[in-house]
């Protein structure tokens, strides 16, 4: 242990650290083993660097080649002391011991100084190289730099509300979970996610997952000798690389999924279109507005609780005036009588009142975070005082679980569908370390009999370096609000496993969501949860669907839901999201809010959504909203199978559910910067007006076979942009592309129960060859596991002849109705009796 403490903490000034960061000489490779799978290697540092914080002299490497796609690359500490992502966190994939002669990356190295270089096999293309820059490794700061091609193609990188393909002069990404009202621009946002794919269009396309929770910067830049870079700044941790060879993109977007965990499928009723507000000042209030929705004809499937039922702000309580419990229960049954859900938020900070149950259990089982001195540490959020649960504890998971089951007990309590979790950052209104609350929870703790211990000083293997600056690390990320406790939890908090916020800060919401999810499987094992959370970590996906935040109602956070959705769906394998329709902030507007209401009908989770500060704006308000929406929903509802099977598909095997056209033309260089059309599935061109108050745009169309979704009169797309003008306010461009198949119901209907008992059209669009494939996945849409009981339907037509194969567990009394035909002198139905039950 002592080799951590050989180069003392250098207090230097800013620029007096980034030049001894230029002098830094990196380190040796020695004790090098090499293996048909694996290498190993030890690491010696070379010179004293002491840049931001202590050298970490002695260093591990391993090299795995895990499978013929998938390269796994780790440097750590040799005393195992530097933090890493806990394992039941994040679990890791295995290893398949592929071999350096099957494997589709090729690893080599310098070994002094060290530098590592990743290449493509097939191509001898170099994917990663870090020969420009030495690595350094301390205690609190760890840099690696690798070479970018000319003009880069580089998405993801986490959520933000930059551009999509992102800008590589002199940008900086910050990763720090964060409150984010508004959705700033160059900033960090809710989630983190240190992923990104590099598209070199014919030469493939890679990705690149250092699997690391700690505050960091990717920079993109170039230096002063010309050279295009991407370099990592994080304040701790180790360098856990994860090399994804692809080489299409959707190959990619699968090997991360295996990677993180693939993502959990949603209910079918979770597609419905959702409803909420922030300000709803009365469960009165709320009926109106479900019944304004109905008598406006517009379908309705779920209603939201925001932070108003609660008393005093409060999870898991009603407030009796406005919300009285009896009233919230007969509105859940009268919408559950009519086929329709409910949905209510819970915050994680929990009001600290010895009066209160929720607080008072808690504290007895010793849940919550708690200060150096062993008492339970205070914050402000909506309540007034709170405390925080501390998801590592060995109570928290049952005392969150109890919580749950007693509040949402369907005979007592309300009977939710679904959780809501928000401010999970977590966000604290203590604006910084100055901030000071009222009475020690110490005090309270030690007159009720509780007992408090101070948390342990020993240095537990993998969990952290003793002895750090938890507070205010010489190397500063550029966090929105500067110092790194701000408006969160105190990055010196200890976590009962001996981490630290510092370390676990960036995965404290998805920790949430996770447990939230356990807890509603312990109130209906059977039953597929639903919950939907604001902060997010890599392998969220696996546990909860996420909205991106606190949008405003402008057109330019309209176009950011694309771009938002196309990076967590199409790279960050989060396949079930969506923006607050019409905005969240300030006050919508009639026409900006008719073609929000067709955008988000489009994307995967479609739910209007505004703050207490903001006017009404539900969907009925005004007559060109309400044609609008009709229409959206109409299409949405009759799409919901195609958009339900491709979820599931993103669930079975990574394969996104969304993304950008060079997914599908990854050699076309007109598609690599396009950030305000998308794919959905594998058929569907969504290209929505995107100018402010416009009835124009312009969409790209590739060089293949096209057709109007709404008219299915065929487009040659010429690899070239088409305007389109006189766009009226409840129309959206969408096309079919050439060669799939898309099984869509026949008619809408009020709530998705009642359209799962339409029947099916098949509409065919040969391709250039002639030729079209799609599938269809059927299951009852609610259970856990459904077993053999679904049907994965694979429709082929080879320019002749239609079929139907697959498994057909699924029972149903639906049929295909008929068949439609796309092309040549126009559409050709022709009915196929059974096509879904039977494959004959």
């Amino acid at each position: 242990m002592a080799s951590l403490w050989i180069a003392s903490l250098v207090l230097c000034s800013v620029w007096g650290a980034r030049g001894q960061t230029e002098r830094c000489s990196g380190y040796e490779a020695t004790n090098v083993l090499e293996a048909d799978s694996y290498l190993t290697a030890d690491l010696t540092v070379i010179g004293n660097c002491s840049s931001h914080s202590s050298d970490i002299e002695k260093l591990r490497l391993l090299v795995e080649y895990q499978t013929d796609s998938r390269l796994h690359v780790l440097i750590t500490d040799t005393d195992d002391q530097v933090f890493q992502v806990q394992e039941h966190i994040l679990p890791r994939p295995r290893s398949q011991n592929s071999t350096l002669g099957t494997s589709g990356l090729r690893f080599s190295f310098t070994q002094s100084p060290f530098s590592f270089s990743v290449t493509r096999a097939s191509t001898g293309d170099i994917l990663f190289d870090t020969a420009d820059a030495p690595l350094i490794f301390e205690t609190q700061y760890i840099r690696l730099r690798t070479r970018l091609p000319s003009n880069p193609n580089i998405y993801g990188l986490g959520e933000h509300s930059d551009d999509f393909r992102l800008p590589t002069s002199n940008y900086t990404r910050t990763l720090w979970n964060s409150e984010a009202p508004f959705i700033p621009y160059k900033q960090n946002l809710y989630g983190s996610h240190p992923v990104y794919f590099d598209h070199r269009g014919e030469s493939g396309t890679h990705g690149v997952f250092l699997l690391s929770s700690n505050g960091m910067d990717v920079k993109l830049g170039t230096s002063d000798q010309g050279q295009q870079y991407l370099e990592y700044n994080v304040i701790g941790g180790v360098f856990d690389f994860y090399f994804l060879a692809g080489p299409s993109p959707a190959e990619v977007s699968k090997q991360y999924a295996q990677v993180v965990g693939l993502p959990a499928l949603v209910p079918y009723w979770a597609l419905g279109f959702h409803q909420c507000k922030y300000g709803y000042k009365s469960i009165d209030d709320v009926r109106q507005v479900v019944d304004n929705y109905a008598a406006a004809g517009i379908p309705l499937e779920t209603m939201w609780g925001d932070i108003d039922y609660m008393s005093d702000h409060r999870d898991f309580t009603t407030n009796e005036s406005a919300y009285p419990l009896e009233k919230v229960r007969q509105l859940v049954q009268t919408l559950h009588n009519n086929g329709q859900h409910y949905v209510q938020i819970l915050d994680p900070g929990i009001h600290r009142d010895g009066g209160y149950p929720t607080y008072t259990r808690g504290a007895e089982k010793g849940v919550f975070l708690k200060a150096a001195d062993g008492s339970f540490y205070r914050g402000i959020q909506w309540p007034g005082v709170v405390v925080w649960p501390d998801w590592f504890h060995p109570n928290t998971q049952d005392w969150w679980t109890d919580e749950i089951k007693r509040f949402y007990n369907a005979d007592s309590g309300v009977n939710v569908d679904g959780l809501w979790v928000d401010m999970n950052e977590a966000s604290n209104m203590c604006d910084n370390t100055d901030c000071s609350t009222s009475q020690s929870a110490r005090t309270w703790a030690t007159h009720n009999g509780i007992e408090i211990k101070r948390r342990s000083p020993n240095p537990v293997p993998f969990l952290g370096v003793p002895e750090r600056d938890l507070f205010n690390p010489l190397y500063r990320i550029q966090n929105r609000w500067g110092d790194i406790s701000r408006k969160t939890l105190w990055t010196n908090i200890t976590n009962a496993d001996g981490t630290h916020q510092y370390d676990t800060h960036n995965f404290y919401g998805t920790r949430m969501a996770a447990a939230t999810r356990n807890a509603l499987l312990s109130r209906d094992s059977t039953a597929r949860p639903f919950v939907l959370t604001r902060s997010t970590f890599a392998g969220v996906g696996r546990v909860a669907a996420h909205w991106f935040g606190d949008n405003a109602s402008q057109w330019d956070h309209y176009r950011v839901t694309i771009r938002q959705l196309l990076s967590f769906a199409a790279l960050h394998a989060v396949p079930f999201v969506g923006s607050d329709v019409c905005g969240f902030n300030k006050n919508a507007t009639e026409k900006m809010c008719a073609r929000w209401a067709l955008l988000g009908a489009f994307q995967p989770f479609y739910r209007n959504h505004a703050d207490v500060t903001a006017n009404r704006q539900e969907f009925y308000l005004w007559p060109l909203v309400t044609q609008a929406a009709k229409k959206a929903i109409d299409t949405r509802y009759k799409l919901l199978d195609y958009m339900y099977t491709s979820l599931w598909k993103a669930s079975a095997d990574g394969t996104p559910n969304a993304s950008p056209l060079w997914f599908f033309y990854p050699s076309d260089s007109n598609t690599f910067g396009i950030q305000n059309q998308w794919m959905l599935g594998d058929a569907l061109l969504v290209s929505p007006v995107v100018d402010d108050d416009s009835q124009s745009v312009n969409l790209y169309l590739p060089d293949d076979i096209w057709y109007d979704f709404w008219t299915f009169e065929q487009k040659a797309g010429g690899g070239r942009t088409h305007r389109l003008d006189g766009v009226q306010w409840d129309e959206i461009p969408v096309h079919i592309r050439g060669g799939t198949v898309i099984a869509m119901r026949t008619e809408s209907a009020n709530t998705t129960a009642q359209l799962r008992a339409k029947n099916f059209r098949i509409i065919v669009a040969p391709g250039k060859d002639g030729t079209a494939k799609g599938g269809l996945y059927l299951d009852d849409g609610a259970s856990l596991d459904v077993g053999v009981n679904k049907s994965e339907i694979v429709f082929t037509w080879d320019g002749q002849s239609f079929t139907a194969n697959g498994t057909f567990g699924f029972a149903t009394d639906v049929q295909v109705e008929r068949v439609v035909i796309l092309g040549g002198e126009g559409e050709h139905a022709r009915p196929v009796k059974d096509a879904i039950s039977s494959n004959e």
